[in-house]
Formats: structure tokens, sequence, C-alpha cells
């Protein structure tokens, strides 16, 4: 009776060994271990431990992968929206979505206006303007389908600013706005309208910033001839810049005026050169260039050089007045 009490515990033993086996996906390799009254070594791992561990590398006969299902994106996302886009210079695309509770709120308002009202994007043209709804250069109206949620728009203006209003044309010739979208600008078909800046340079700034920063006045006997050699260059390669840019508008007569200062000069590539106390870089050759907004009233621009030796220096001080009328 004693030997069938122990042969039972061993076989206990066993059998929940084995389903622990079965839990974990492990194929059975080898018998297990002889149930022993000693207490296991520290050396050697503990069964379950030596299961846990091979569960990294084995994997069940039954284990199946399933295949990834395709993540596709939302085709709604519960807001009131309409973005404007461009395609090219002439065509726009604009798509909206609109909540169900925003329908039922326009059924409940209009009565049954809504049923006879037609869905409308307007076109509102918007270039150089800030648009608050109702100055628009110009707009258009194009009817859509009740189940469309995106529109194409030919706009035949390329080069212009627009914006889009989504909503109800009513019997009655009133047009109920439902959104709004942003405004977008198409680019040009050809090329740009805008002509290059013009070149205007006073003789005496010219003299004073070149020949004398050169160290050539108007004693000097080859400075005018040097000062203009190098005036005609600067025209030709285009280092100089117009304080005065013209614009052009398509429509209606305007006149924009703003004012730039441009100060240039050159002096030996060594040197330490300042404008108004703050110290610039040079070109490789010795020359700068700089490029002042020009606000109204007197401005004073000192400019300084110094040798690398610090033993000359030479500073020329432009002052000029703007007074804008």
């Amino acid at each position: 009776m004693k030997i069938l009490k122990k042969s039972k515990e061993v076989l206990m033993k066993t059998i929940s060994k084995a389903k622990f086996k079965f839990k974990l996906g492990l194929k059975k390799k080898s018998p297990p271990a002889r149930v022993s009254n000693k207490q296991p070594s520290k050396e050697i791992p503990s069964f379950y431990e030596t299961a846990i561990v091979n569960t990294k590398f084995s994997h069940s006969q039954d284990t199946s992968f399933a295949p990834a299902r395709p993540q596709e994106l939302s085709t709604f996302y519960g807001q009131d929206k309409i973005i404007l886009q461009v395609r090219d210079p002439r065509w726009l695309h604009a798509y909206w979505e609109l909540r169900d509770e925003t329908i039922q709120g326009l059924k409940g308002k209009l009565g049954d206006d809504f049923y006879r009202a037609k869905k409308v994007l307007r076109v509102y043209d918007v270039t150089n303007i800030i648009f608050n709804g109702s100055n628009a250069n110009r707009f258009f109206d194009i009817q859509i389908n009740d189940f469309a949620n995106s529109w194409y728009v030919d706009t035949a203006g390329p080069g212009r600013a627009w914006c889009v209003d989504l909503g109800l044309m009513l019997a009655d010739g009133r047009f109920t706005t439902i959104l709004r979208s942003n405004a977008v600008q198409t680019p040009l078909d050809g090329p740009s309208w805008v002509t290059d800046e013009e070149w205007m340079i006073p003789d005496e700034m010219f003299a004073r910033l070149y020949g004398m920063g050169f160290g050539l006045g108007k004693s000097s006997p080859v400075g005018g001839a040097w000062q203009e050699r190098i005036k005609q260059g600067l025209f030709s390669s285009g280092i100089s810049s117009s304080p005065v840019k013209k614009e052009i508008k398509e429509i209606n007569f305007w006149l924009k005026v703003d004012c730039e200062l441009i100060v240039y000069g050159a002096t030996e590539a060594s040197a330490l050169v300042t404008i108004q106390g703050v110290p610039i870089k040079l070109r490789p050759d010795g020359t700068f260039t700089l490029r002042y907004y020009l606000p109204n009233g007197k401005q004073i621009i000192p400019v300084k050089a110094t040798s690398a030796d610090k033993l000359e220096e030479r500073t020329i001080t432009p002052t000029v007045t703007r007074e804008t009328k």
C-alpha cells in the first residue's frame, strides 16, 4: 500500500508538469526528472525556470499567424470643415464634410426652403484684399449635387487669390453660407508681369562713398575716370539694387511708393569696417554692400575703416533725410 501511494504522488506530479508544458506550447523532448526529496542545486535551474527560458526560442506546432488587416483612412472625422487647395494655375480642388447634426439644424431653421434650395459652391476672387465676406473683387456660383463631398473648380484666372463658400441657394435667390474655406493663391501660367527694379543711384552718394572710400576725391587727377569705370561695372553686373520698386495691379488705378537705402563701398581687404558702430564683413576684394529700410526722418550713417595695423583710419558719414508726403 505504501508503494502504491508513492506511485500515485509521482504520477500526479508528472501529470501536473505535463499540463504546464502543454500550456507553454513546448514539445516534449525528454522525460521529466525524478522527484527527489533533496533540495535542488543552485547551479541547476528548476523545471519551471527551464521551461520559461525555453519558450524564448520555441513555438507551438499549432501556432498560426493571421494576415495583417489593411488600415484604411477614415472617410469622415465628425467635423464641419471645407478645405481649398491649388491644383494648377487655373484649377482649384475643394473637399468638405458636413455633420448630420449640422444638416438637421439647417432643416429645422429653413423648413421647406431647405428642400427647395440648391447646393452651391460660391467662388470668390479675393486678390489683394482682406476678405470679409462681402468685398470680393467678383464671384461666381457652381451648382453641385447633394451627394458630392469634393469638387474641382475652373477659375480661369491664373495668379489670383480665391476663397470658396459651401452654401444653399434658396428659391427666392438668397444665398446661405454653410462653410467657408481657407484662401489660396494660384500661380501664374506665364512670365511674371512684375518688371525688374529701376536703378537709381545719386551721383553725389556714389562719389562720396566710392570715390572717397578708395581715397580718390574730386581733387584726384584720375578719380573721376576711375569712378566712372566702377560705376559702369556695377550697372552691368547688377551689384547694386533699387530703392524704388514698381508694382503693377490689374484692377483699378493705384500707387505704392517705398524707399530703401543702399550703402556700399570698398577699402583694403584686411581693414576693419564698422557702420553705425557695428562691424561688417568685407568681401575678399574689400568691397561691401548693405541694404537698409529707410523710414521718414534724418538718418546719420557713419562708415569707419581702420587699417589692419590700426595706424590709419578713415570715416565717411552719409546723412540721408526722407520726407514722405
